[in-house]
């Protein structure tokens, strides 16, 4: 039957199938000859000592024999060196995963077997970052003036460059966990004062993007803590969320009004931090010479004002309320007690 003979994993009992959906002969046979010469090359580097197995008097084969590796996985021997003999066979991932560990696959590798042998690759889960890499603060310091900021996939704030905290100075009087993108617009800012000027389609949208990682993360306590921590805190937020809708980040036209110099129209550009799950750079580029001009203002002025035209208040005057509202509450442990320190 040529292409179309495969056999089971544990058996030898021959069963139809054909190329892949969309997976023309030519190729399909290319990519099981990569698998073979793959998994032949990796059987090579492993040897019975790495696996716990007496190495033999009169072996020959460099690394484990096919025979060895269908052992320790738990599959037929047929049905491995079929599949090491390029066969076009089905592979289950719980196969390819026992093959993966036999042979000492890293994530990488474990990933690039899944492809080979046309099978979805199951992520492993990641920890989402929370920190980010020198070679990235010199990346955003390069993007200066242009405002730039690196956000997890919940929004977090992990990095900015300059002109992000001349566009969003309400960034430097925040820590964590506020110093998230969601809780300050949802919470923090009462909606008159929120940057954003089309804040409802934006929201709405932000939302949107957060349900599609999160579908990546369903059931890890950070993040159903953090999502039961908005809903909580935002009956807005609760009402969005339930809504169900998913959307991809993506570049879009953001109108951002700066109680300092007005309206400015940017164009955000998300851009993916390669080793770093769901982490991206987000560039703010003036979408015309009007904002442009506002921008380079902005990053002269000292003391930039924060809020809406009716409630907006200096940096420095927000900062220094803070501040002693911080003081206070130090003070108010302390007669409690507990053992602070009072500046």
């Amino acid at each position: 039957m040529g292409d179309v003979t495969v056999i089971a994993e544990t058996g030898t009992e021959p069963r139809a199938a054909g190329p892949a959906a969309g997976t023309s002969r030519s190729a399909a046979r290319r990519r099981r000859s990569e698998l073979a010469a793959f998994l032949r090359g990796r059987r090579a580097r492993v040897s019975p000592a790495d696996v716990g197995m007496p190495a033999g008097p009169r072996r020959r084969t460099p690394g484990l024999r096919r025979e060895e590796v269908a052992q320790l996985s738990g599959v037929g021997v047929t049905w491995y060196t079929w599949l090491e003999q390029g066969r076009p066979i089905n592979a289950s991932a719980q196969v390819l995963d026992a093959v993966a560990r036999t042979l000492g696959l890293d994530e990488a590798e474990r990933e690039h077997l899944y492809h080979l042998a046309e099978v979805p690759h199951p992520p492993s889960p990641e920890r989402i970052a929370e920190t980010v890499e020198p070679e990235v603060h010199r990346i955003l310091g390069a993007m200066d003036p242009m405002p730039a900021v690196v956000y997890n996939g919940r929004y977090d704030v992990l990095a900015a460059n300059g002109g992000y905290r001349s566009l969003f100075p309400v960034l430097d009087l925040v820590g964590q966990p506020e110093r998230n993108v969601l809780w300050q617009q949802f919470v923090t800012m009462p909606p008159c004062c929120c940057p954003i000027l089309n804040r409802e389609a934006e929201l709405s949208l932000m939302v949107a993007t957060l349900r599609g990682t999160y579908g990546r993360h369903v059931g890890e306590a950070p993040w159903e803590q953090f999502i039961s921590r908005m809903c909580e805190a935002s009956e807005e937020f609760t009402q969005l969320w339930r809504s169900g809708d998913v959307a991809p980040p993506g570049a879009r036209i953001k109108l951002v009004r700066h109680a300092s110099v007005g309206q400015l129209r940017l164009s955000s550009t998300s851009l993916q931090i390669s080793g770093a799950a769901e982490t991206r750079i987000v560039a703010y580029v003036p979408h015309d010479d009007e904002t442009e001009k506002l921008l380079a203002r902005l990053r002269t002025t000292e003391d930039p004002m924060i809020g809406c035209p009716e409630h907006a208040q200096p940096l420095s005057r927000i900062r220094e309320r803070l501040l002693h509202a911080s003081r206070r509450k130090t003070k108010e442990l302390c007669t409690m007690g507990l053992d602070v320190d009072v500046d």
